[in-house]
């Protein structure tokens, strides 16, 4: 009996259990035999010997015969993106659980398919270009063909192909692998698991991977939380351009680990222009089974988002829409949108966390913000508002003037900040951020201060800048980017759970990535 086809039990989603393969290339008996014991040892459930550099069946039976029923042979054409030079078919080997075989092949010479029991079949087809543009004929052929598994595998150019990815799983009529390569296809990879896919493919190490954008089976597993995804797993994530490197995901999903929620988050690549960003909201949020149900939002789609929520009539923050952006969208299970800013809030409690005080206590100090950006707009918007003098200081002197206006705020030329002794001096600017840390937004002026003075870099990624060595040792107290970061993430993660933020783990998260 097929997996699809058992009674569903906590190990099965829908009655089906997604299994999670690790691919190899073989092309020495010891070498396979390392990676095999490391990818079972890691969890994989299934290995696929990807043998299209070798024509050794020998060695293809060998090694199908010491992971029995554990093992898919797959030697892949040239042109579906492997190494072989002719087609896909390979002569029958023992003790294997699935062969994968080419659909093009089996449309060819149907004879290909006569060597091997159909349950064992996984017909495939992977465009690397884009989209097939019959995708929907291609399913159909399939269907027609006696085998146990499909498997439909494309370049994803836009992120809603995901959704054409997750649909295919969906209304599947026999088990089936849908995925999409490439940066965005990662959702298409990790919800594999909550539409019942039959599998999804994890590489051994960055280095191994078979397919673009495919990730490491230690990133699924303890960075994607792959064993606690359910048909129920509410989905989150931040929505940026770029979104590889950010470290969002990591302390939300240790975050929801830790508390034991049902819910993952992840990365989710949008290019930039509001058209763009409207349809991705659009069809994700109608995405029946998706549960989108919170969005972290970064440059550049923070004016996009409270765009996107007035036009939609959603509830907005108050001082998020003054800020004029917004990095929280939560969403309830009716549909409902709300959006608000914790950027300003976090950059609060850092500051007033430090100095010991209040919100009120910020009452007439005198802060230098340095940047008219986003950060820089929060951080004037809640200074002013709580009552501190704020001073503006941005490259754009034109900016820097209408923030000022806007929020009853002076501005000043670097020059004169820097005869200025101030309160609490705050980095708005990404200057000095990773790779370029020996930059500092002072450039070579001396910093006035003492030890009354808070500086405050909101970078933090080094997690010590340029800027904070050099307050440190002028004798003032600092903050790191971290805490900001932490804060922020924090006040999303409460929002959309109604649980405490576990911070510990978040700054301890966040530090170790950073470190390493």
């Amino acid at each position: 009996m097929h997996e699809r086809d058992r009674h569903a039990d906590p190990g099965l989603i829908g009655g089906r259990m997604t299994h999670l393969c690790v691919p190899i290339f073989v092309t020495k008996l010891d070498k396979a035999r390392r990676e095999i014991a490391a990818a079972l040892a890691a969890g994989a459930d299934l290995i696929e010997l990807r043998i299209d550099k070798i024509d050794d069946d020998s060695l293809v039976k060998t090694l199908s015969g010491e992971n029995p029923g554990r093992t898919i042979l797959t030697r892949r054409s040239k042109s579906e993106g492997g190494f072989h030079e002719g087609g896909s078919g390979i002569s029958a080997a023992r003790d294997f659980a699935y062969i994968d075989i080419e659909l093009a092949a089996v449309l060819s010479d149907r004879m290909v398919l006569g060597r091997t029991s159909p349950d064992k079949v996984i017909l495939s087809t992977h465009d690397l270009r884009a989209k097939p543009a019959n995708l929907d004929e291609l399913v159909k052929k399939a269907n027609a063909l006696p085998a146990g598994v499909n498997k439909i595998v494309w370049q994803a150019q836009s992120i809603l192909e995901n959704l054409d990815a997750l649909k295919l799983l969906k209304n599947s009529k026999r088990p089936t692998i849908a995925l999409c390569m490439g940066e965005v296809g990662l959702i298409s990879r990790v919800l594999a698991k909550k539409f019942g896919a039959f599998l999804t493919f994890a590489s051994l190490d960055a280095e191994s991977a078979t397919a673009p954008g495919q990730i490491t089976i230690a990133d699924l597993k303890n960075l994607y939380r792959w064993d606690a995804i359910k048909s129920t797993t509410k989905v989150f994530g931040v929505v940026a351009h770029p979104v590889r490197h950010s470290m969002s995901p990591a302390i939300h999903n240790a975050a929801f680990a830790d508390i034991g929620f049902d819910g993952v988050y992840l990365p989710m690549l949008v290019e930039p222009d509001y058209d763009s960003f409207k349809s991705f909201m659009d069809g994700f949020l109608r995405f029946d089974g998706m549960d989108l149900s919170g969005l972290s939002v970064t440059i550049p789609h923070k004016e996009n988002a409270l765009r996107y929520l007035k036009e939609t009539g959603s509830e907005i923050e108050e001082l998020g829409e003054r800020i004029g952006a917004i990095n929280t969208i939560s969403i309830e299970r009716s549909g409902k949108l709300s959006g608000k800013n914790t950027d300003y809030a976090a950059i609060l409690e850092s500051i007033t966390g430090k100095l010991g005080v209040g919100r009120d206590g910020l009452q007439g100090l005198r802060v230098a913000v340095l940047g008219a950006g986003g950060t820089g707009r929060a951080a004037v918007a809640g200074l002013t508002h709580y009552g501190a003098n704020v001073i503006i200081w941005n490259r754009s002197g034109e900016r820097a003037k209408a923030l000022a206006e806007e929020f009853e705020a002076s501005v000043m030329s670097l020059d004169e900040l820097c005869r200025e002794e101030c309160d609490v001096f705050i980095n708005a600017t990404s200057v000095g951020m990773y790779p370029k840390v020996e930059e500092n937004p002072l450039g070579g002026r001396e910093m006035p201060v003492s030890a009354k003075t808070l500086v405050f870099d909101t970078i933090y990624n080094p997690m010590k800048t340029r800027l904070l060595i050099q307050a440190e040792a002028a004798g003032a107290k600092t903050i790191g980017g971290v805490e900001m970061f932490v804060r922020q993430a924090a006040a999303q993660f409460e929002t959309w759970t109604n649980q405490p933020a576990p911070l510990a783990i978040m700054r301890r998260v966040i530090s170790d990535r950073l470190d390493g």
